[in-house]
């Protein structure tokens, strides 16, 4: 879950950087009805879960122009070749769950952490969006710069604004997303809590419909954050009803995932049957020891919704620590409209949060309490007097302040304005076995795009490691699942997830989206304590025919182009 929105006023798109040849790679004639890369020797795994098999694969323009065995293009003119002797060549994975805003938005759009993965689609989305806007969505935005950008995406199709501007911008990844539940809310009722009137919810329904005929997925909640806390099962019910003719899907940060883990499961698949759509579980996990029993439980609850003939699967990222605002742990009910650290603030307030932040349910999913202090690493210090507690455990941080843990929440969230992160170290290894193994299970990062060169302070490696530590510790390693079948969850299961019909797997025809991986060398290096560390064993990446890594370094190259959901009417 990305934190604080931090997007800042940017300046026009950059030009495509030219793709040189590199070491493997060689160059011949360009001519009509030639190639423009053909991609040899390769052992292709094609993401429908088939076994691999040599192959070539050749491209034309944005499109795999053809595909055959070994050696069947030795002949033709191409404009670029690609050795894959040694290699596996599969279609780009696809992010369900990314987080690039920042890079996208005000950054250089390569998304090189991400792409050093082969992932050559972002799927944004969970729990709020930068758009659309209206008045009550800028009324809560206290950055300047950000209400600039901000008022571009506002009228009735503020949502396709916001994805043609990104790709005008330049990003090296296809992005697409989801339309954030938070977002829904906020434009309808405002930053209150309490539930919507029959006028708040109308206006929502109207905002939903035309967000999906711009091509968003479907509606993305993520219900332990404000305000998508603040929606009740009858308003999500239906704000979903809007999607449901036009294909959305309903995909969830559950309303918990520690105590209530299972009765937050029967609220989603509730909203499913009710509204009509398919259920997606965002990161589907049982947090807290004392809950990591109930992952068998939740695994059988989404066999049986299937068993019964509705559609619920999930997904998961591959680490055993979730992240997220440190200002999480504090009752959502605080940080209504916009006023959570004012309220923090308040003497009057203080005793009342600190007992609520102890309790064991004082009705909201308070992670910190689930992990433990000891549990907590916190992240993101930015004043100079508290940099040395970056990547420390909340438990140190108390002793070395002669704190309460809950005091000491509340007290660096004043101090950081609200803008510090949290890793949660909250699962079970046994269950992300057990996991990956199910057949309706994909992938995603939960993280934005990273780069070692300029990057600040700590994040979860998870921004650098997802795919690679699937393919390499969880594949090759430890033999939890097949490659083929890893590929295909990562792939073409997104793909038809989300109804996109012209990516995900390798087929005459579909979008040129391609990576060429060593399976005997792939692997994240990416650690909790030393984040900034690219993974290896990608070696190409191709997204729309273009190449964006070569030898795993990045071109420069940002062809990427906008994803959108079944609805898309513009």
């Amino acid at each position: 879950m990305r934190s604080a929105r931090l997007f800042a006023l940017v300046a026009a798109s950059t030009a495509l950087a030219a793709c040189a040849p590199r070491a493997g790679v060689s160059t011949g004639s360009s001519a009509a009805g030639a190639y423009d890369v053909v991609i040899e020797n390769g052992r292709v795994i094609d993401g429908t879960g088939a076994a691999w098999y040599y192959g070539d694969v050749a491209l034309r323009g944005d499109r795999i122009a053809a595909i055959g065995p070994r050696g069947a293009f030795k002949g033709a003119r191409a404009t670029t070749r690609v050795d894959a002797t040694g290699q596996v060549v599969a279609p780009g994975f696809i992010d369900i769950q990314a987080q690039s805003y920042e890079n996208f938005m005000m950054g250089d759009g390569r998304a090189l952490s991400m792409v050093t993965q082969g992932i050559t689609t972002a799927i944004l989305g969970e729990g709020s969006t930068p758009a659309p806007v209206n008045d009550k969505i800028l009324a809560l935005e206290t950055d300047s710069a950000t209400k600039a950008i901000e008022r571009q995406f506002t009228g009735p199709h503020g949502f396709g604004d916001w994805l043609e501007w990104m790709a005008r911008r330049g990003v090296s990844q296809n992005v697409g997303s989801f339309l954030g539940n938070g977002t829904v809310r906020v434009y309808g009722k405002g930053g209150a809590m309490g539930p919507s009137t029959a006028v708040e919810i109308d206006t929502m329904q109207a905002m939903v419909r035309r967000a999906m005929q711009d091509g968003a997925f479907g509606i993305a909640s993520a219900l332990i954050y404000p305000p998508n806390t603040y929606a009740s099962t009858e308003e999500l019910i239906a704000v979903n009803k809007a999607t449901a003719a036009y294909g959305g899907v309903y995909i969830t940060h559950l309303r918990s995932e520690g105590d209530k883990f299972l009765e937050a499961m029967d609220e989603a698949i509730r909203i499913g049957k009710e509204a009509g759509v398919p259920v997606e579980i965002y990161h589907l996990k049982a947090s807290g020891v004392r809950n990591w029993p109930k992952m068998n439980q939740a695994i059988a609850k989404i066999d049986s919704a299937r068993l019964a003939g509705q559609d619920v699967q999930a997904d998961m990222y591959l680490y055993p620590a979730g992240g997220n605002s440190f200002a999480s742990c504090v009752p959502p009910k605080y940080a209504a409209n916009g006023k959570l650290l004012a309220n923090l603030k308040d003497p009057a307030l203080r005793a009342t949060i600190l007992q609520e932040m102890h309790a064991r349910d004082a009705g909201y999913e308070n992670l910190c309490e689930v992990a433990t202090p000891a549990n907590v690493m916190v992240i993101g210090f930015k004043k100079p007097e508290y940099r040395q507690f970056e990547g420390k455990r909340l438990a140190e941080i108390a002793a070395a302040m002669n704190k309460d843990w809950a005091e000491v929440i509340i007290d660096l969230n004043v101090a950081e304005n609200a803008g510090l992160g949290e890793l949660l170290f909250l699962m079970s290894e046994d269950n992300i076995k057990n996991q990956i193994r199910q057949p309706w299970m994909k992938f995603g990062t939960d993280a934005g795009s990273e780069d070692p060169a300029t990057a600040v302070g700590m994040t979860h490696p998870r921004a650098y490691g997802n795919f690679p530590r699937l393919l390499g510790k969880y594949v090759r390693q430890e033999q939890v699942t097949t490659l083929e079948d890893a590929v295909r969850k990562a792939s073409a299961a997104v793909a038809t997830r989300l109804s996109i019909s012209d990516r995900g797997v390798l087929k005459q025809g579909l979008k040129a989206d391609l990576v060429v991986f060593d399976p005997n060398t792939i692997i994240d290096h990416a650690t909790f304590e030393k984040p900034h560390q690219l993974s290896t064993g990608m070696r190409d990446v191709f997204v729309s025919g273009v190449a964006v890594l070569r030898d795993g370094k990045h071109t420069g190259a940002k062809p990427g182009q906008v994803v959108r959901g079944p609805g898309y009417q513009r």
